[in-house]
């Protein structure tokens, strides 16, 4: 047999141009952008550490916008428990408690949006209640200064909203809504820019006989799901409160009575999602409505049948109640993921114990998570917020 010998020279000539090579590598932004967008988030957050050179590009804003623009479906955190929308490709959960800052009264989530939460005091007094800012991905955070006003002022804290978009809102804001009256309509909005690091009041006081519950950032404005016959939105830009339509058949019986909320309200890849029951009595039958860019009106997206869940699932089935009662089936929709091709969108349902995800395309489903460890069955989902990796620094 041949023996293969390898000269120094042959070696010093092989090692020259691997360097060469990498060098030509190192040197080409445009090329060493398109390897390090293959790579997972934890290699980048490591790899920023390499030179001043790698920190800036990774850190550049060009860089961040083709990251995030890259699709992911990360998950879900309900309450504090994260869980991936894959069951069979387990990812690495971005952290396992709320620990990033020490708060005796604990922290949670209260609003997702584009990547960043929108934290808060756990229990204790409203009066002392602290807000937070959190980017899971890079663990950075921010604690948000108290409204101006003292005690007396925050205890009349109705909503506060978180709003950030990678293009749109590039600097995070928060959106608060305060009672100018005890127990009246008459409301207030301030504002907080992570620009300027300051509160704002943002226009004069305003009636509103709805609840602020369930606020969505989406267009550029913070969108609260309809409670009200005259539901509203603000738009940032302008500072300006209009009113948000209702999907026909909603519009023709008044709307929602007050305090009612739809079975799901929220946005997924650029498109804003209201789910309800469709007419007639077989109350497995869903509408997935979706709004117009323009405002100028809700449109049918998607049909959904959920009629195989309860053979696969009997525990949803609430054998005290007759099957004509709106809650002879116990279930929820708690998110609406569109995909990157319009036949991998799926909704997330939340049945007793357990968490579905169902295809809207092809109806086929499966459990993603079982909850009777964790969680009795909830009403709502608003302990239910989404995850997506955001490497966005503020």
């Amino acid at each position: 047999m041949r023996k293969i010998c390898f000269s120094n020279a042959s070696t010093e000539d092989s090692n020259y141009q691997s360097t060469r090579s990498g060098a030509l590598i190192g040197s080409d932004d445009d090329l060493l952008l398109k390897i390090l967008l293959w790579l997972p988030v934890t290699s980048i957050l490591r790899f920023k550490s390499v030179s001043k050179h790698w920190q800036w590009l990774l850190s550049h804003r060009r860089f961040t916008l083709l990251y995030d623009n890259l699709p992911k479906y990360p998950g879900l955190f309900v309450r504090n428990i994260y869980i991936p929308f894959d069951a069979a490709n387990q990812s690495t959960p971005p952290f396992r408690s709320l620990d990033f800052y020490f708060d005796p009264c604990g922290i949670k989530i209260i609003q997702s949006c584009n990547g960043l939460l929108l934290c808060c005091s756990d229990r204790g007094n409203e009066r002392a209640r602290k807000y937070y800012v959190f980017n899971p991905t890079t663990k950075q955070f921010s604690i948000i200064p108290s409204v101006p006003g003292g005690k007396k002022v925050r205890r009349t804290i109705r909503f506060m909203g978180l709003a950030f978009h990678q293009t749109d809102c590039v600097h995070y804001k928060l959106v608060c809504i305060r009672g100018v009256e005890p127990m009246g309509e008459l409301c207030q909005i301030q504002i907080y820019s992570s620009e300027v690091g300051k509160w704002k009041i943002s226009s004069e006081s305003f009636s509103a006989n709805c609840s602020f519950r369930c606020g969505v950032y989406w267009n550029g404005a913070i969108h609260w799901a309809p409670s009200c016959h005259n539901p509203l939105y603000f738009k940032i830009a302008g500072e300006q409160l209009q009113t948000l339509a209702l999907p026909p058949n909603m519009a023709s019986f008044g709307g929602f009575h007050r305090g009612a909320t739809p079975m799901y309200f929220g946005e997924s890849r650029g498109h804003m999602h209201l789910v309800d029951t469709a007419n007639g009595e077989n109350h497995l039958h869903l509408i997935v409505y979706e709004m117009m860019s323009d405002y100028s009106g809700w449109f049918v997206k998607f049909q959904v049948e959920l009629d195989d869940l309860p053979g696969a699932f009997p525990e949803m089935i609430n054998s005290y109640l007759h099957p004509s009662s709106p809650y002879y089936y116990q279930f929820n929709v708690i998110d609406v993921v569109r995909g990157e091709n319009e036949e991998d969108t799926f909704m997330v349902v939340r049945i007793p114990g357990k968490l579905i995800r169902y295809n809207v395309h092809d109806k086929s489903f499966k459990q993603i998570f079982n909850l009777t460890t964790y969680f009795s069955f909830p009403e709502s989902h608003s302990n239910v917020h989404r995850y997506t990796e955001t490497l966005t620094s503020f």
